[in-house]
């Protein structure tokens, strides 16, 4: 086991792209099943490769001179299905800490065991942060029984990153596989953002359909910020692109949610969107420094 420490440059690489999924060699299983896969390549149209190795990872970002938050979802509760190692994906970050940065995961209806991870996985493996998915993982974020989760992770001193608005993990499914969009309204994460002010919350994609609650809650919480995975820019929604040109310059972060999203079709198209020239890097670099606690 190697504990995880930034070996990144951070005044020469290019961007940090917030946002990006693993999956391992050899795990055998993945945290998704076939049908699920299936159904997301085919919402986002993905041709390419949906599994790609932590070493796939970073060797695509070291060839474009940026670094990548990598992560996997402990939804095993709610899906049945195992995660990936978080642990495996931590020291493969390690491996590659030139230009990759590890989010943790843990399964939130654990209870106490997911307290116990959060704190090894900050103190043994050195991850820098935690992703939750309360759609796929079937709860709502601001039910007070998780709160010790927040409190673990607020020691720590490390974000959590929350997908919100609509998934297309399921989409296009009868019932959509029984996955529920309403546990990632971003309105339950004002609860815990306002109960915990020192803990850092992302907010991950452009939340549609509750795009204004979101740019209102990264508006009122100075310790909330938005990643903008998920959504080419050409989709963003109006109203977001204003308010990070604006009030929210400081708190929108690049993410491209790769590889269902490829980070080159993400950049080609935030380069024609209309963002200020000193906004831009503050998206793709700046603020996600802040959001991380290395640059106040």
């Amino acid at each position: 086991m190697s504990r995880y420490e930034y070996g990144i440059d951070f005044t020469t690489i290019e961007a940090l792209d917030f946002h990006t999924h693993v999956q391992l060699d050899g795990c055998g299983h993945h945290a998704m099943d076939e049908v699920l896969l299936a159904a997301t390549a085919k919402y986002f149209k993905s041709p390419e490769d949906q599994n790609p190795t932590v070493d796939d990872v970073a060797a695509h970002y070291r060839a474009r001179n940026m670094a990548a938050v990598v992560f996997t979802v402990d939804a095993g509760a709610a899906t049945g299905h195992a995660a990936n190692s978080v642990e495996e994906i931590a020291e493969g970050a390690a491996r590659h800490n030139d230009v990759l940065i590890p989010f943790g995961s843990v399964d939130p209806w654990q209870g106490k065991a997911a307290v116990r991870r959060v704190h090894r996985l900050v103190d043994q493996y050195g991850v820098k942060g935690f992703k939750f998915h309360p759609s796929m993982q079937g709860f709502e974020p601001n039910d007070r029984q998780f709160y010790p989760l927040y409190e673990a992770i607020t020691e720590a001193g490390v974000p959590a990153l929350f997908h919100t608005g609509q998934t297309g993990i399921g989409a296009g499914l009868p019932g959509g596989h029984g996955i529920k969009l309403r546990y990632s309204d971003p309105m339950l994460l004002d609860d815990v953002a306002a109960d915990f002010p020192d803990l850092t919350v992302i907010m991950a994609h452009p939340s549609v359909p509750w795009v204004d609650s979101q740019i209102s809650i990264a508006t009122h919480k100075a310790n909330v910020f938005i990643d903008l995975s998920g959504w080419s820019p050409k989709y963003f929604p109006p109203q977001l692109v204003k308010a990070a040109n604006s009030k929210l310059r400081g708190k929108v972060l690049f993410g491209s949610d790769f590889p269902v999203i490829q980070v080159d079709r993400w950049m080609t198209d935030f380069a024609v969107l209309d963002i200020k020239p000193e906004v831009r890097p503050l998206i793709l670099k700046d603020n996600a420094l802040t959001a991380l606690g290395i640059k106040a």
